[in-house]
């Protein structure tokens, strides 16, 4: 019993470096294709129209009631203090720094990260990819350097759009349906907010449209086993890349607070 425990963690453990060392290999790889002509520009606007702009109506639906729920929520405590006032720069600094980054991030996962894996997934069991290489055409540089440029840059552009929605939202319900002072919360939230704050989920936006982005399209090319193998991918992909997102928020949440 004891050996057969031992075995489990070990393999799992040893399975766990091996795959870590792959993706590293690969990641380099890819990163060093990024700067190496041919530079796939009409891919890469495709994916960020795909990426970005197809991701506008989720994220604009998703945002605003972010908004609602936000100010009502903090309604409720500020209320019992008499310092409803002070909600608008307690909304916009959960915003943008916490929930645009992570709530951006995890639609992003879930409607274009698992089309990502899907998508690579099917060319991978078809043998697409194969083709690709027997035509001289580097695969990675074809398919994966234009879907994570276009995720790195349309992240934190969503995540802008996110902040904005958000924060009209919660203003919105505050002031005409909950009785907050207008002018002052506009106030409070002119004299305390900076602009440092809306950079770092911006930064948090590049690190995790890196990331995900990564990771999905690292499933997705890896892909084996036919279409049950294409679903577990999607699978994997979103629910790594909705983990790292989480672990990856913390250590900059973290950074920032030092730094």
């Amino acid at each position: 019993m004891i050996t057969k425990l031992l075995y489990y963690i070990g393999s799992s453990v040893i399975n766990l470096i091996q795959n870590l060392g792959d993706f590293t290999i690969f990641q380099l790889k890819v990163i060093k294709l990024i700067f190496k002509p041919p530079f796939r520009l009409k891919e890469l606007f495709e994916q960020i129209k795909f990426m970005g702009y197809g991701s506008l109506g989720v994220i604009f639906l998703t945002s605003f009631f972010t908004g609602l729920v936000e100010a009502v929520q903090l309604y409720n405590g500020f209320h019992k203090f008499g310092v409803e006032d002070f909600m608008g720069y307690t909304i916009f600094v959960s915003i943008v720094k916490e929930l645009g980054p992570v709530f951006t991030a995890l639609m992003v996962i879930s409607r274009g990260i698992s089309a990502y894996a899907a998508e690579l997934g099917s060319m991978r069991v078809t043998e697409q990819i194969d083709a690709l290489e027997v035509m001289a055409v580097d695969s990675k540089q074809y398919l994966i350097v234009p879907r994570i440029l276009a995720t790195i840059i349309s992240l934190p552009l969503l995540i802008a759009f996110f902040d904005t929605v958000s924060n009209i939202g919660a203003y919105l319900i505050s002031v005409y349906s909950l009785d907050v002072n207008g002018y002052a919360y506009l106030e409070n939230l002119r004299q305390f907010a900076e602009m440092r704050e809306i950079n770092e989920g911006l930064i948090k936006g590049i690190v995790f449209g890196y990331i995900i982005s990564a990771i999905g399209t690292y499933i997705g090319y890896k892909t084996r086993g036919g279409a049950k193998g294409v679903g577990q991918s999607t699978t994997k992909a979103v629910v790594y890349s909705s983990v790292s997102v989480f672990v990856a928020d913390y250590v900059m949440a973290a950074f920032f607070l030092v730094f």
